[in-house]
């Protein structure tokens, strides 16, 4: 907030309420933040939400209310309408991008427990004034958040108005001093002021030759518009002629300025009363919205009323003993209290081999202790790998996966990892895209965690006095019993929702097995991949020269803005999809203008974009190859709501896997020294057998079986022809058919990526349906049951909530269908896949190999292989991959291997 508007704490015990005008500030909110930064996978723009959600969580936090409402337009034709059939008459439609938001902003609001008011015939105003007015004859001190000035004449000694000034993120307090120091008028005096002026944003009408200046000065002459009224003769000058000329209209003006006290309600002032959130309806409408920013989250819940009660009742509850070891201290203290499930929190670096982890912090239901490795003694050691690597000592650690991995680099092997909090609030609400402990624990427990390296110390852990070292002790403490009481929170949700065996089965020990392949890593060929570098490089620059010399000058091809006056400009090619900054230029326009035109300019483009993209993918993996000569990506089982690893710093994901280009990346991936070759190993067609499987279609199901090429075995049945007469073309419809239905694609889709009309696509994908009924049953099935159930579930029970399959936006609802048709499908091979690392692993590890698992990228699995182990290596990944789940297309697996990733190809 602005310094004029900064927090002004109650002094007395006097109640406080919270007026907001919802559309005031939703629109300013729309028009603050760009719509394109806002909006969700859906298509939902989300900016008028976000902005007013982030204001309404500052002035919470700045205000301190006991009371609040929000009170919303209901339509135009309210009672001032009625007087004056123009009133707003020249305000532009409503935007489509901020009518569907004000629903959501409605659904955030009653998930905190937030009174709404919306009454017929009146506005948001009146409904305030009312309120206002009732609150200041009962004592409340008053707080109005409104963008209209006409609210300022409601203020006095007891009611301020908190106006907007910049977007929605600054607010200037008017008390009545503010309003006389603006307008040189008392608020009483103000609707008389604006009666005078006009107001252009409502539509009526000011008197010619007269502005704010000269309305002031009547008003403080004559004392009041009846005043002024009762004397409108002794005006003198032309200002005075064109004011009685006016004079009905201003008269007019005066009476719909003038707000309403006495709407009738269904709640008074005293039933405006904060109530605590419903958490669980929260951070569902949170999702929904995709509002991941773990600060504007933070902000959100610690304005929470119910958090104050609930933080008082956690600091009780977690007022045990805390201490800080010393050297030699720990073994008695694991002794004692080591056999309870203990909740885990350390500080660390990701430097490799440096002996990264700097502090450890332990708690259990009682007692929470503190110790630096640095300063642990052989016994101190001892005792702590002894524990750390007992399974039948439960730990519980939130990101197991990099807990696992740091410690490994001190020596300590993990293991007896009962709860990874971070994966149980993933498995919980999957949408989500925080997972930070600080944020879980303000949303699940009302507790606000400092960082384990501030001053200041947390809850009763510290002593009076305590110095930095101490404090930052403290906080970790807490941390380690954040973690300990999430657990207990998250082990009934997840038994709620059918995940407990997924994390225990599938998902801890692929976070255990990840953090081996992590520290592993795969080795690099540097030389090969800098002169991969420079080649693309090379590439990029002869582009950008043909890109000048097609057009006969130097232009930034970088710059949209430059791009578009070339293209749509100088050489007049036809115009592509308009956008708010000109007409788009995205690969799609260039391939589309590439198709349209014979100019070689979007070919050129099209060619430096996917050089410069090479370029910088290539440049990423040199500047990761580590001291040891390899890349160690790190794996993600958090980021993709399908239960997909993901991969970052590479992401090796961004490897092409079918070009020339991505293959000569491939073989910078090589075999390190000590090993023979690597081995890549994954399934044929995977989604699609996984389709056939929750289908039952037993014409697929077949087809699989028949062990010919799927695509021209579809093929032949839905062209009605023989195998052997399907064409490349009927095949590649096909395969796009196939994978498409396993990723939710409509007919529009399906046209769009064959570059053929829509109604051809349709008719293929009915004469599909129509030879491949279960698969059309299947998918029907499949939306409505997630309808009425809310989420869609894998073989393995992993749910993806789809709240918007029942929206009335048909964009949003259209989104969410295809999200459920795609879900089981991914999320139960990406399952199978999770299933199949850990059974090779497990295999690997039982017949004593020294072979390792490296990566898994695009459901595709490298091994390194130690000499002489090449047979069996593949003998039991073909094993363990093929009987990882017993699907009626059953799977198939493919072995390849070589002295580089490209070479293993298969």
């Amino acid at each position: 907030m602005a310094d004029n508007a900064s927090a002004s704490k109650t002094t007395t015990d006097r109640p406080r309420l919270l007026l907001l005008d919802g559309h005031s500030l939703a629109y300013r909110a729309f028009y603050a933040l760009p719509v394109e930064n806002f909006n969700t996978a859906t298509g939902q723009p989300t900016n008028a939400v976000y902005g007013f959600t982030s204001m309404l969580a500052n002035t919470l936090r700045d205000e301190r209310p006991t009371h609040l409402a929000v009170a919303f337009d209901v339509s135009r034709k309210t009672w001032r309408f009625d007087e004056f059939p123009e009133y707003k008459a020249n305000r532009s439609k409503t935007p489509d991008e901020f009518r569907s938001q004000v629903e959501l902003i409605g659904e955030l609001l009653d998930a905190m427990g937030v009174s709404r008011f919306a009454v017929e015939g009146f506005e948001a105003d009146d409904v305030i004034a009312t309120l206002a007015t009732q609150a200041e004859a009962l004592g409340y001190e008053v707080l109005i958040v409104t963008g209209d000035r006409d609210s300022f004449q409601l203020v006095t000694e007891n009611v301020t108005v908190l106006y907007p000034t910049k977007g929605v993120s600054e607010l200037t307090r008017y008390t009545p001093a503010k309003v006389e120091e603006k307008y040189g008028l008392t608020p009483q005096q103000y609707p008389d002021f604006a009666a005078l002026r006009g107001d252009p944003s409502d539509n009526l009408p000011g008197i010619p030759g007269v502005g704010e200046k000269t309305a002031a000065k009547w008003i403080t002459q004559f004392g009041s518009f009846a005043d002024l009224v009762e004397r409108v003769d002794e005006v003198k000058g032309k200002a005075g002629e064109n004011l009685r000329a006016h004079l009905e209209a201003v008269k007019l003006n005066r009476r719909l300025t003038e707000m309403v006290r006495d709407v009738a309600l269904p709640s008074g002032p005293e039933g405006l009363a904060r109530e605590p959130y419903d958490r669980d309806a929260l951070l569902g409408v949170l999702d929904v919205l995709e509002f991941r920013n773990s600060n504007f989250r933070e902000r959100l819940f610690a304005a929470d009323p119910g958090a104050e009660q609930e933080e008082a009742q956690i600091a009780e509850g977690v007022a045990v003993e805390g201490t800080m070891l010393a050297a030699g201290d720990l073994p008695a203290w694991l002794e004692q209290h080591g056999g309870a499930p203990l909740g885990l929190a350390s500080v660390d670096t990701w430097a490799l081999g440096a002996g990264s982890v700097t502090q450890v912090a332990l708690a259990s239901a009682e007692v929470a202790a503190w110790f630096d490795p640095a300063e642990l003694d052989e016994a101190d050691e001892r005792a702590f790998a002894a524990w750390i690597g007992d399974p039948a000592r439960p730990k519980i650690l939130h990101n197991a996966k990099n807990v696992e991995r740091v410690f490994a680099e001190h020596g300590w092997s993990v293991a007896g990892v009962t709860m990874c909090t971070a994966l149980a609030a993933y498995l919980i609400k999957p949408g989500r895209r925080s997972f930070a402990l600080d944020v879980l624990s303000v949303e699940y427990l009302g507790r606000e965690l400092a960082p384990a390296d501030a001053a200041g110390g947390q809850l009763a852990f510290g002593e009076e006095g305590e110095d930095e070292g101490a404090a930052a002790a403290d906080a970790l403490m807490v941390q380690a019993r954040t973690v300990l009481d999430l657990a207990e929170v998250f082990g009934e949700r997840l038994t709620e929702v059918g995940a407990a065996d997924l994390l225990r089965d599938v998902e801890l020990p692929t976070s255990a097995l990840l953090a081996r392949m992590e520290r592993a890593g795969i080795a690099a060929d540097r030389p090969h991949l800098e002169g991969l570098e420079q080649q693309f490089a090379a590439a990029v620059q002869h582009a950008v020269t043909e890109a000048h010399a097609s057009v006969g000058h130097e232009f930034n091809l970088g710059s949209p803005k430059q791009l578009q006056e070339v293209l749509f400009g100088e050489l007049g090619l036809p115009k592509t999809k308009k956008t708010k900054t000109g007409y788009t230029t995205d690969a799609d326009a260039l391939a589309w203008l590439a198709a349209q035109t014979e100019h070689e300019l979007p070919v050129i483009m099209l060619r430096h974009r996917e050089q410069a993209k090479l370029r910088v993918t290539v440049e990423g993996l040199v500047k990761t190859i580590a001291p040891d000569g390899r890349i160690h990506t790190t794996f993600s089982q958090t980021v993709a709501a399908t239960g997909r690893l993901s991969s970052t710093d590479p992401n090796l994901q961004n490897v092409p896997v079918r070009t020339d280009e991505g293959r000569a990346i491939r073989r910078g991936f090589v075999v390190g020294e000590g090993y023979e070759s690597l081995l890549t190993a994954d399934y044929s067609q995977i989604e699609l057998r996984v389709m056939a499987h929750l289908s039952q279609d037993e014409g697929l199901i077949a087809a699989f079986a028949s062990g010919e090429d799927l695509h021209t075995t579809v093929g032949s049945q839905v062209f009605g022809v023989e195998r052997d007469a399907v064409d490349a073309e009927m095949r590649r419809k096909i395969k796009a058919m196939s994978y498409g239905l396993a990723y939710g694609l409509s007919a529009f889709g399906l046209s769009q990526q064959l570059n053929i009309e829509a109604v051809e696509a349709r008719g293929l994908m009915e004469t599909y349906f129509e030879r491949f009924g279960g698969v059309r049953d299947y998918l029907h099935r499949v939306v409505e049951e997630a309808r009425v159930t809310g989420y869609t579930e894998t073989l393995l029970g992993r749910r993806r909530y789809l709240p918007d399959l029942n929206s009335d936006n048909r964009q949003r609802r259209e989104m969410a269908e295809r999200m459920a048709l795609n879900a089981p499908i991914q999320g139960s091979a990406a399952d199978i896949v999770k299933i199949a690392m850990l059974k090779v692993d497990q295999a690997l590890t039982d017949e004593k190999l020294a072979s390792r698992m490296l990566l898994q990228v695009h459901d595709e699995i490298v091994l390194e292989v130690a000499p002489g182990e090449r047979a069996k290596v593949e003998e039991l990944v073909r094993r363990e991959m093929a009987g990882a789940y017993p699907l009626r297309a059953a799977l198939d697996v493919s072995v390849g291997d070589g002295a580089d990733w490209e070479s293993a190809a298969h």
